[in-house]
């Protein structure tokens, strides 16, 4: 899939605005000192939303898990279990690096926030088999590689995280830079030109402010 088209997994709309649903998702990192690795995990082939993908865990936000900050976390964190096996005790483990909402000429769209977790020690990721049918750790470079090379199939938003994490020589300068950072929304706007479309982000030439 083209970095800039938001693809057959994320049909766009001819109606009425969508509502984006907030979300939480969890990176997953580890490598402390030394080294950066990222958790990406992949969507069942079969899904109907985002079939095949390979993304960091997360999930919308239920209803009984309230409004907000805490329920973001919430969910971020149950997804991450749900999906990974990977269980965080304490939702101050979180820390928050972005928050993206999806374009408004798309017709399934999330309000996602999305935080930054060391694998907390002895945890081991492993897909639940239903949703998610693999999970891989790879370095942010490594991943993009790969799916230069067709190994794997990553949407929008994954392959603008990653191109930002790659900056980073390891786990604990990602989170010491992340920590106390200031979150501003980034909602992308998708152009199109015919039978064509492609995703722009703000700041970039074609993005109405």
């Amino acid at each position: 899939m083209s970095t800039d088209h938001p693809g057959p997994e994320q049909p766009l709309h001819s109606g009425e605005l969508t509502v984006p649903r907030a979300a939480g998702t969890v990176i997953v990192l580890r490598g402390g000192a030394s080294a950066l690795e990222v958790l990406l995990v992949q969507r069942n082939p079969n899904a109907r939303f985002m079939g095949g993908a390979w993304v960091f865990p997360g999930g919308a936000v239920d209803r009984e898990e309230g409004e907000g900050d805490p329920a973001l976390r919430a969910a971020a964190i149950r997804e991450l279990e749900e999906e990974a096996g990977i269980s965080i005790r304490d939702p101050s483990e979180l820390v928050p690096f972005s928050r993206w909402i999806t374009p408004a000429e798309v017709k399934i769209r999330f309000d996602t926030s999305f935080f930054l977790a060391p694998l907390p020690p002895g945890a081991q990721a492993q897909a639940d088999g239903g949703e998610i049918v693999d999970a891989r750790w790879y370095e942010p470079a490594a991943a993009l590689e790969a799916r230069m090379r067709g190994e794997l199939f990553l949407v929008f938003p994954t392959i603008k995280h990653l191109e930002q994490l790659s900056a980073f020589e390891s786990a604990d300068a990602l989170l010491a830079h992340a920590r106390g950072r200031e979150i501003h929304p980034v909602q992308p706007q998708v152009i199109r030109q015919g039978e064509t479309a492609r995703i722009v982000l703000p700041g970039e030439p074609g993005y109405s402010e």
